[in-house]
């Protein structure tokens, strides 16, 4: 029998091992992190402190915030570690921790862009039956299952990660501990982890997104139908731009990575839509959210500056 060391800690290379980008890559990410809490934490605040704002669009806004915290937190802070201090080690059980929760918060918040989307449909095209049919329960229930949908996906992978055999090289080409450049490290056989990651992943990505594009061509189809004023039109659509454009920052480079999914892709173009879709996303979404709402901005105005204001005082 071939004697094999059994791997039990891996290290992330990181983005780069040029010595000269990696303080300037530093302080690039530090700023988005710090930005991406501030924001969303933002967003996360005012929503909970504000009551004009306790209505189902605000409620899943607070839910994408808190997602996208959780999302660049998985991984931001030991990329950071790897600038200063080199790659980064990280025991079998963290690295698997670490996939889990990248996977959680991430399929979370495809999900959670769908039920936004459902969202704004039934406000446009069933105003009457709105407060009747998006109740308190049923936020709840949506929320809640949009958080059980990413929890059992990630569940899925960390379980079939966690039973792969490896015994060669522990030099994970990546920045965190990611499905994929883990499967390139794997002794054992990895066709069932590959066609879980085509199907399943497949279907938890393509399946909020066919969603959402249906949501919208039923808004669009109505407005156009059903909505004679010009200036009514544009009012009710104006509402639902904030959340297409988060839409397509999100989808765009999950696609490309994700569909098809293989391990023949290279560890350069995983890591630079992991970098889109993990800090861009998280980065963009509070501003987003809040330059193009008038509700938010005025809410922000009145919690935050004012409170700075007296604090000053």
């Amino acid at each position: 029998m071939e004697n094999k060391t059994e791997v039990i800690t891996f290290i992330l290379v990181g983005l780069t091992d040029l010595q000269g980008l990696q303080s300037i890559l530093f302080l690039l990410f530090l700023m988005l992190y710090l930005i991406s809490l501030f924001g969303n934490g933002t967003i996360l605040f005012v929503v909970l402190t504000e009551p004009k704002l306790h209505i189902p669009m605000y409620f899943f806004l607070s839910n994408l915030s808190c997602l996208d915290i959780c999302y660049a937190t998985v991984t931001v802070p030991k990329m950071l570690a790897g600038f200063i201090l080199g790659p980064q080690t990280i025991s079998f059980s963290g690295c698997l921790a670490q996939l889990h929760f990248f996977h959680f918060t991430g399929s979370s918040e495809g999900v959670l862009l769908a039920v936004m989307a459902y969202d704004r449909y039934v406000a446009i095209c069933s105003s009457l039956h709105y407060t009747i049919i998006m109740n308190k329960r049923v936020c709840l229930l949506l929320a809640a299952t949009t958080w059980g949908i990413g929890f059992c996906h990630a569940l899925m992978h960390t379980v079939m990660t966690s039973q792969l055999h490896f015994c060669g090289s522990n030099l994970v080409q990546h920045f965190f501990c990611d499905i994929k450049p883990l499967l390139r490290l794997a002794c054992s056989n990895i066709q069932l982890n590959i066609s879980l990651l085509n199907i399943v992943t497949g279907i938890i990505v393509m399946a909020p997104f066919i969603l959402t594009l249906l949501s919208y061509l039923y808004i669009i189809t109505f407005l156009f139908l059903k909505v004679k004023s010009h200036k009514e039109r544009w009012k009710a659509f104006s509402t639902c731009t904030s959340h297409l454009t988060v839409v397509t920052l999100l989808y765009v480079p999950v696609l490309f990575n994700y569909l098809p999914s293989s391990t023949g892709d290279t560890p350069q173009q995983d890591m630079i839509s992991a970098l889109m879709y993990n800090v861009g996303v998280s980065v963009l979404n509070p501003l987003i959210y809040t330059l193009r709402n008038k509700e938010m901005k005025l809410a922000i105005r009145k919690k935050v500056v004012r409170k700075l204001f007296l604090v000053k005082i």
